[in-house]
């Protein structure tokens, strides 16, 4: 029996979805938002029923009728830190989604859970979130920073890494849950991930303070520098956070932050672009040997995903780093809705048990 899924991806301007037959694809469509239009309507968890509205009339414009769905999936936000898999749709998430204080903040990503439990209930069929933002496997060492007042935490490309690495588990003929490997999603943050079997015993945060820097984001710094910039008084605390979060990275000293642009001055002779990047995929591979090292060596292979592994000259360098670890498999792109799409598909048919949140 096949199962039809539609699945809801939410970023701050638009809004992805797919509808699948199992692994079949029906339809996949980006909604885009005018961002004047969305503050009429108001703050993200205010939108969720204006972007529903736009779901069902793609679907419609797509020749998928609502009530043909089995099962609806969403992109799961800052929830609290939970293990990875997949999670019914509860009033306590919901709850938990719209509270800052877990946080800091509210994610467009918070949305997916919203729009899908809104037409999930008006179709009395199950919906999910898969794999959030906040999936926490870290082993308790992992956990420990050097001072008390601050812990390690988990945060990072949770859906296409995890999903990743099932791929390559069966590419390479093994279990997922018995495979040990490091997984490198690579796009404007990037996640260096140790994976013990099946499990994310360890990552970078990739959204501040951890890590390579990347095409938008700084990554490690010196602390005392850091603690000289945050007192220079040149940035509030707020123009600081969007620095090194946003603009810092390859935007910072290249003007941008898109790869190819970047390997095309590489080709072109521009010697500053090639010194950069090189130091980029110099990090990323520091941080692949250090994923090696919490696995003990014990490492059945590495895989390289998002935007980034698209490029040939970034592939070829940086797996000249790291091939000695062991074998490199090149994933380029994402895997997001077909990862919150499969998801749905092997909770239906009994593979796998959604969680209780």
């Amino acid at each position: 029996m096949k199962y039809r899924i539609l699945s809801i991806n939410p970023g701050s301007t638009s809004t992805k979805i797919s509808v699948f037959d199992d692994e079949k694809e029906v339809f996949i469509k980006t909604l885009r938002h005018d961002p004047a239009e969305l503050d009429k309507v108001g703050t993200i968890l205010e939108q969720d029923l204006f972007r529903k509205g736009l779901v069902i009339e793609a679907m419609k414009e797509n020749n998928v009728d609502p009530s043909s769905l089995d099962a609806i999936v969403g992109r799961g936000g800052l929830v609290r830190p939970v293990s990875g898999g997949v999670y019914k749709i509860t009033s306590k998430m919901l709850e938990d989604l719209k509270d800052t204080s877990i946080w800091g903040r509210i994610h467009a990503s918070n949305l997916g859970a919203f729009i899908a439990t809104a037409i999930a209930n008006e179709l009395k069929i199950p919906c999910y979130i898969v794999d959030p933002v906040t999936v926490d496997e870290f082993e308790d060492i992992a956990r420990i920073s050097g001072i008390p007042e601050i812990e390690r935490k988990s945060l990072f490309h949770a859906l296409n890494i995890r999903y990743t690495a099932r791929k390559l588990a069966e590419k390479i003929g093994k279990n997922f849950e018995q495979t040990n490997m490091i997984g490198a999603h690579m796009g404007g943050g990037i996640s260096v991930a140790a994976i013990k079997q099946g499990r994310v015993v360890d990552v970078n945060n990739a959204l501040l303070g951890m890590g390579p820097f990347s095409p938008q984001r700084a990554g490690a710094l010196p602390i005392g520098d850091v603690i000289d910039l945050s007192y220079s008084g040149k940035y509030s605390k707020k123009e600081l956070s969007t620095y090194l979060t946003k603009t810092a990275g390859l935007m910072a000293y290249l003007g941008t932050d898109d790869g190819k642009t970047v390997s095309d001055r590489i080709a072109d002779g521009d010697k500053e672009a090639k010194r950069i990047f090189d130091a980029m995929i110099y990090q990323i591979a520091k941080e692949i040997g250090a994923c090696a090292s919490v696995l003990s060596g014990k490492v059945d292979g590495i895989f390289l995903t998002g935007g980034l592994a698209y490029g040939k000259y970034f592939v070829d360098e940086l797996s000249k780093r790291i091939e000695y670890i062991a074998k490199v498999h090149v994933f380029p792109g994402e895997f997001e809705m077909e990862a919150l799409t499969q998801a749905g598909v092997r909770v239906l048919k009994g593979l796998e048990e959604a969680k209780d949140y």
